[in-house]
């Protein structure tokens, strides 16, 4: 959960994705030059468990601030929209309008005196700045409940992600990551040729020398074009040497039925064309139905064999809707849970390995807050000495381990 706090009327609080905080910004914008006052809640429907804290954080925020409107959009009123109609001055936005001004617009007459009482929220002005450069999703994953909540895949037009890279770089962000909802399926035909997303990061790297350090967000495996995107890491210093993989599982028999594109071997065919070079994190489901121990061990002994430095393992959550909710074979929650810690250890043993083999190296990073930086790796850096500007990027020598940070000193 990310809340968000400018000197405006318009607060803003998003659950779940980075795209919805990014989208919450844009909302802010959009709606700061015609009302003076109203709470935006950017809800989240990715596990039942998300959704039902969505629902909690609307019904508290609408008890302490019962003179706001309250806007509430995202995946949770979408799939939802009953958790949320019958909380006072609150106006439920779907996703497919949730970027439209005419749907917050005449909301609010009924308030007298519109005011926010009482709005907890933490600064979360980043050192790096999200653009978005596509929507939606054409896949049909069994577990998924995002393609019917966001609509089919769209890629937004070069021009319009070039201006916001610009902008950006005008505003001192030092690191551009790019995002979206199936980030690696960017395809935009221009003419008589076709725009990829490794031609994207090229072209934009071409087209604004400021840009410092680009990064994407999480990728699908499955796309052939990832094959380029690691060729472009490897050959331009710019492009962040760690790709975070939508994996869910290292095992095909688990894959095929989850609606995965990919293959294990097509994991280990993409770090190896890395050459060590390049870092890995994943993303994995535990216990999907059907997932035996001897399953599950085929997804260890690939985070053996490949060594990801971090992984975002959850238990399976049957979401009502989606194909593997009705699956046989379901997995019992204890089983999901201890899985994730097993395969959250190994994890955390590679990344162990990774950090010291980096000890004496120097490395190029950029400043976040109280002297936490981030390495190209994505692995946060601790500065000793004198406090040190957010945003500033330097280059500094690695000398110790403390935790899950290195400890650097300026070079």
């Amino acid at each position: 959960m990310q809340a968000e706090n400018k000197k405006s009327n318009i607060k803003t609080l998003s659950f779940g994705c980075r795209l919805n905080a990014l989208e919450s910004e844009k909302i802010k914008n959009m709606l700061s030059s015609h009302m003076d006052v109203a709470i935006v809640v950017n809800t989240c429907a990715v596990t039942a468990e998300a959704e039902r804290q969505s629902g909690q954080a609307v019904r508290r925020i609408a008890r302490e601030n019962p003179n706001a409107p309250l806007f509430i959009t995202g995946c949770a009123s979408t799939r939802n929209p009953g958790l949320f109609t019958d909380i006072p001055n609150t106006t439920v936005i779907a996703n497919a309008d949730k970027m439209k001004l005419d749907s917050y617009l005449g909301h609010t007459h009924s308030i007298i005196n519109p005011k926010i009482a009482r709005f907890a929220q933490v600064d979360t002005k980043l050192s790096k700045q999200f653009v978005q450069i596509q929507n939606g999703c054409n896949h049909n994953c069994a577990y998924c409940i995002t393609r019917q909540l966001r609509g089919t895949a769209v890629s937004f037009e070069y021009i319009d992600i070039l201006a916001d890279v610009q902008r950006a770089v005008c505003d001192g962000f030092g690191e551009i990551v790019l995002t979206g909802v199936d980030l690696a399926s960017y395809v935009k035909k221009e003419g008589d040729s076709v725009c990829l997303i490794s031609d994207l990061c090229r072209r934009l790297l071409a087209d604004v020398p400021g840009i410092k350090r680009l990064r994407l967000s999480s990728v699908d495996p499955a796309v052939p074009d990832i094959d380029n995107v690691i060729d472009l890491i490897l050959s331009d210093k710019r492009m962040m040497p760690h790709l975070h993989f939508s994996m869910q599982s290292g095992s095909d028999a688990i894959l095929k039925p989850m609606g995965r594109r990919h293959t294990a071997q097509r994991v280990r065919d993409l770090v190896a064309r890395g050459r060590g070079n390049i870092t890995f994190s994943w993303d994995i489901i535990c216990g999907f139905p059907g997932e035996t121990d001897e399953l599950f061990n085929e997804t260890l002994d690939l985070v053996r064999e490949t060594k990801p430095i971090k992984i975002h393992a959850f238990p399976f959550s049957p979401r009502p809707g989606t194909i593997a909710a009705d699956m046989p074979n379901q997995i019992n929650r204890a089983i999901s849970k201890e899985r994730v810690r097993i395969i959250n250890d190994i994890a955390i043993k590679n990344r162990a390995e990774f950090m010291q083999a980096q000890i004496g190296k120097t490395v190029q990073v950029l400043m976040e807050a109280n002297n936490i930086a981030r390495c190209p790796h994505d692995i946060g850096v601790r500065i000793d000495g004198c406090p040190i500007v957010a945003r500033t990027i330097c280059d500094v020598k690695l000398v110790d381990i403390d935790g899950e940070n290195f400890v650097g000193i300026v070079i």
